[in-house]
């Protein structure tokens, strides 16, 4: 296949599928799987499916349109809260939206009734992380009138930390969500099916957690395809971690000197490069760069060192690896380079172990 690309081993996203439906449903936990981070991979998805996941979430509508194409039979959640602009495509391609605006609700709620859709929505509730989410103090009135709104179904209520202001999803966040659930329930004499208390960065308040009180629901991207904890980015134990691999050309192979030559100025990346004069070295350049991937997050598996990269170009001291013209140079990746790697249209993607991991369950 074409370099550059990323190997995806299908076994083993089913096997840390698995693994966290074990680790979290030992708690009554249900995870919901993300596929923003592959982009709506339909391939993908449809393990995420096979090995047990019933809820698939992501941030753009396309990526959802795509996996209900291919077939994957799922109920679809759109993780970024709705525009207004987009309230007719929510209804129509989605089954739960995730909110914080009237507004937007109250949108919903006309094109759902007007075409006899019931539309199932997540309130979001502002905990401290400062993304989206409704001030708990406002959740009453929010509540009350969504509960009155012909189309919609009010499914649960959930929060999002860790991703905007790195909040850690402690404690004291997860027992004033489980209050302020409890709290509703009684007020209005309803039963919330799903209190969704996070992501990935809710791995260490699991495992130190007794009891999760009304916590019933984890959305999961990092954890599932990094098999690690979003807070610390630390590995969970027994899961995979080398799931994805980049695989990037060698287009040149050359020995030059290690220090640029002439009066600098700003760079590609609106840089003024600075750097140390090591004498000659031997220096490759591979075909791949920022367009591709977020250079930052790649971290060679070969004994070569980056040192820079343009749009389509990354250069790497090559003194000791010794690679050739035409060899390739293999990079774990961390999520932000993987989300930007997976969602770019000129890397290949190739599934490896498919027919492995089609019969695990």
């Amino acid at each position: 296949m074409n370099l550059p690309r990323i190997d995806i081993d299908l076994e083993k996203i089913a096997h840390n599928v698995q693994q966290l439906k074990k680790l979290y449903g030992s708690k009554g936990i249900d995870i919901i799987g993300v596929t923003k981070v592959v982009g709506g991979n339909p391939i993908i998805a449809d393990i995420l499916v096979k090995n047990g996941i019933e809820i698939l979430a992501d941030s753009r509508i396309s990526n959802i349109i795509k996996m209900r194409k291919a077939g994957i039979r799922a109920q679809y959640m759109l993780l970024r809260t709705p525009a207004l602009s987009q309230v007719q495509e929510v209804v129509i391609h989605t089954h739960i939206s995730l909110n914080s605006e009237l507004a937007v609700l109250k949108k919903l709620s006309e094109y759902a009734s007007r075409n006899h859709i019931i539309h199932k929505v997540i309130l979001m509730v502002e905990l401290g992380d400062l993304r989206e989410g409704i001030m708990p103090s406002e959740m009453n009135a929010i509540v009350k009138e969504v509960l009155n709104m012909e189309g919609l179904a009010l499914m649960g209520i959930g929060t999002n930390l860790a991703c905007f202001g790195g909040i850690s999803p402690d404690a004291d966040k997860m027992n004033e969500l489980s209050s302020i659930a409890i709290r509703l329930e009684e007020k209005f004499k309803i039963t919330l099916a799903m209190v969704s208390g996070g992501n990935s960065a809710n791995y260490n308040w699991f495992t130190s957690s007794k009891d999760v009180g009304r916590i019933n629901s984890f959305r999961l991207g990092e954890s599932i395809f990094l098999g690690k904890e979003a807070l610390c980015r630390k590995t969970i134990p027994g899961l995979f971690t080398d799931i994805f691999t980049l695989m990037a050309e060698v287009i040149e192979a050359k020995r030059k000197p290690s220090q640029p030559y002439g009066e600098v100025y700003q760079n590609a990346s609106g840089d003024i490069p600075s750097s140390k004069n090591k004498g000659l070295m031997d220096r490759a350049i591979l075909a791949i760069g920022t367009q591709d991937v977020v250079i930052s997050g790649i971290t060679p598996k070969q004994n070569v060192a980056i040192l820079g990269a343009s749009s389509d170009h990354i250069v790497v001291d090559n003194t000791k690896a010794k690679l050739k013209l035409g060899d390739a140079v293999a990079f774990n990746l961390n999520y932000s380079a993987l989300s930007r790697a997976l969602n770019a249209q000129h890397i290949s993607k190739n599934s490896i172990n498919f027919h492995e991991c089609a019969s695990i369950l």
